[in-house]
């Protein structure tokens, strides 16, 4: 049987910018059943070790048949090729090895190792259904939805938010609270910030919000004096303006103070924590996020 179009187009177009000299060295063949992120990442992250190593790498996605896994092996003998895989489907991953194995080609199998252990751990047999990881299931709206809450209702854009939120984290600016919004709108949460400037009234929402859901952000004055000043450099910025004076950074730290104290929220001092570090202080402050058992939101 012929391969599919897809597949002689792709092998095509890989043997024209060879033949034009265009990709010169050996090759990587990333073969997958679904769109093969999993071994371009695997391969990346090996091929990393290796400097900048003249490969050229050409993924093949959606192989599900043997006529197509014989075109790209006829292909990988053309030169020195290196076939990545990663195939869910025994008859289709037991093609590619023999016919790799007949030819002598250089052929890692990245799936099936991995699917044999987790065999043995479980007794029980994979599903063996190809981009069952890209499934969108009740966990990955929720995701998206946290990631457009925290978008929406960044630096206090709406104040309806707060009433909103599962979290709501306060802090002068550059304290890192957009950030750890994002990091926690990906682990579920939906989260809305507020910056404190001493000018800036407080909304009246914040006041409504229960003390277990609000975490305020404290950083020593000379970091954050450091970061502005960068950032202020970066905008291309004078660096004696306000925003980066030490006095007023201390003012500012100083009435955050004040805010915190008077909302009674706990407080997390920032000053040289990884994002994802802060993140996990925060969530063993608030509630836990709303768990999905079987695919339904509870």
């Amino acid at each position: 049987m012929s391969p599919s179009a897809a597949v002689a187009q792709a092998l095509f177009d890989v043997a024209a910018r060879t033949a034009s000299g265009a990709l010169p060295g050996p090759r990587v063949f990333i073969v997958s059943d679904s769109l093969g992120e999993t071994a371009e990442l695997v391969t990346k992250a090996a091929l990393s070790q290796f400097g900048d190593a003249p490969i050229s790498m050409h993924r093949f996605p959606m192989i599900t048949t043997g006529s197509d896994v014989e075109a790209i092996v006829l292909a990988a003998t053309e030169r020195p090729t290196l076939i990545v895989y990663t195939l869910i489907v025994p008859e289709v991953r037991d093609a590619m090895a023999t016919l790799t194995e007949a030819r002598g080609l250089l052929a890692i199998d990245v799936m099936g190792p991995m699917m044999s252990g987790f065999i043995q751990l479980l007794g029980e047999p994979p599903q063996l259904r190809p981009g069952l990881i890209h499934q969108m299931d009740a966990a990955y709206f929720r995701r998206i939805e946290c990631v457009e809450f925290a978008v929406k209702y960044d630096d206090a854009r709406d104040p309806k938010g707060f009433l909103l939120a599962d979290v709501v984290l306060l802090g002068v600016s550059r304290c890192s609270k957009t950030p750890v919004s994002m990091y926690l709108a990906h682990r579920r949460y939906r989260v809305a910030n507020l910056p404190l400037v001493p000018e800036v009234p407080l909304p009246k929402e914040i006041f409504q919000v229960p003390r277990h859901k609000m975490v305020g952000f404290r950083i020593d004055p000379r970091t954050l004096t450091d970061i502005r000043v960068e950032r202020m450099r970066t905008m291309g910025l004078r660096r004696d303006a306000n925003y980066a004076d030490p006095g007023r950074i201390l003012g500012e730290l100083e009435w955050a103070d004040d805010v915190y104290r008077k909302l009674g929220c706990a407080v997390i001092d920032v000053t040289n924590k990884a994002i994802e570090e802060t993140a996990v202080r925060v969530l063993e402050i608030v509630a836990p996020p709303p768990r999905v058992e079987h695919g339904v939101l509870e």
